[in-house]
């Protein structure tokens, strides 16, 4: 049966021996294990130079037999990595039959380091411990590409922002097809109030993903933030709309965001002078956070106000008026201007 399929990753593997054992293992496999039903030939993926296998991002209709085959065999060759790793989806019309997250975990210094790098910087007050096993892997292997964008993470909540982008960069320069380090790089410059440069990094984050990813969506709504930021509300408008028009998943990471997409999605419409779409995100925005239950936002009351009143509908002073009541200083001064 044929299913679409999308493979990207990279794996460095350190040296040249490594590199040729890994090679060699995957003709032999491809050849034995599963008599060449495999959906790329060596010389496609495996560079002598740097020593590394590059999946660009590779988008086909296939056979799930050739599918499945593939996804075993470089679960196998990637062990062999010293960095690195590689998606894999199957898919039947947008729904996931199935991922994979491929990435080294062997008893490799520069590996285990890396990995306890990595859980250690999700827990808050380990910064300090995550910084030194990544110090570690980096030692171990001075182009691990995932342990300088974790180490540029780690500095930027430590508010080492010259530490992190210069980190950010170095991991860029390694694998400048990793979303997560162009997505930090923006995040630095949003902090520098350097809006442009954010916006390109954050534009890179969701070229070099894919709509399967988290990271991409988180990209999207980051990047029509900076617009408005920018007063690019044309821009942010179709970021937001790209956004709000999602359908994720009931688990999707990006999902409790939606109440503060469509806010802003509404900012970019009142400016574009959209008023009813405007009053429609508003709306939704409240109503996302009635569903979260959580308490009415006093500041997307005033806005849903101001932009009924700008699109000629009624209950507009409602709105300001139990904003005010909510405590909200402008809708208190908007509130005596109408009177």
């Amino acid at each position: 049966m044929h299913h679409k399929t999308i493979i990207q990753g990279r794996v460095e593997f350190g040296n040249e021996k490594t590199y040729e054992k890994a090679r060699r293992m995957f003709v032999t496999r491809a050849e034995n294990y599963y008599k060449n039903d495999i959906l790329f030939e060596v010389e496609e993926i495996f560079f002598e130079e740097d020593y590394h296998m590059f999946i660009p991002r590779f988008v086909k209709q296939v056979y799930d037999k050739a599918y499945k085959n593939t996804s075993a065999l470089l679960e196998y060759i990637v062990q062999f990595g010293v960095s690195g790793e590689m998606n894999l989806w199957l898919l039947d019309e947008g729904k996931i039959l199935h991922f994979r997250n491929l990435q080294p975990d062997s008893d490799k210094a520069a590996v285990q380091s890396y990995i306890k790098g990595k859980s250690l910087s999700d827990k808050k007050g380990k910064e300090e411990e995550a910084l030194i096993s990544l110090n570690k892997a980096i030692e171990k292997y001075d182009r691990h590409a995932q342990a300088y964008e974790r180490r540029a993470r780690v500095n930027f909540m430590l508010k080492k922002d010259h530490d992190a982008l210069r980190d950010y960069n170095k991991s860029i320069g390694l694998d400048p097809d990793n979303p997560y380090a162009y997505f930090g790089k923006g995040e630095v410059h949003i902090k520098r109030e350097e809006f442009q440069e954010a916006t390109e990094a954050i534009g890179l984050a969701i070229k070099k993903s894919v709509a399967l990813q988290a990271i991409h969506w988180k990209a999207r709504k980051l990047k029509g933030k900076i617009h408005i930021m920018l007063k690019e509300y044309k821009k942010a408008q179709f970021e937001l709309k790209l956004f709000t028009n999602r359908k994720f998943p009931e688990d999707h990471p990006m999902l409790p965001h939606k109440n503060d997409a469509f806010f802003d999605y509404g900012i970019a419409l009142m400016e574009l002078e959209e008023f009813d779409d405007a009053v429609a995100a508003f709306e939704s925005s409240l109503d996302l956070d009635a569903a979260d239950g959580k308490k009415v936002n006093p500041k997307r009351l005033r806005f849903r106000g101001i932009a009924k009143h700008k699109a000629g509908k009624n209950g507009f002073k409602k709105d300001i008026k139990e904003a005010a009541d909510l405590g909200d200083k402008e809708a208190a001064k908007l509130l005596k201007a109408l009177a």
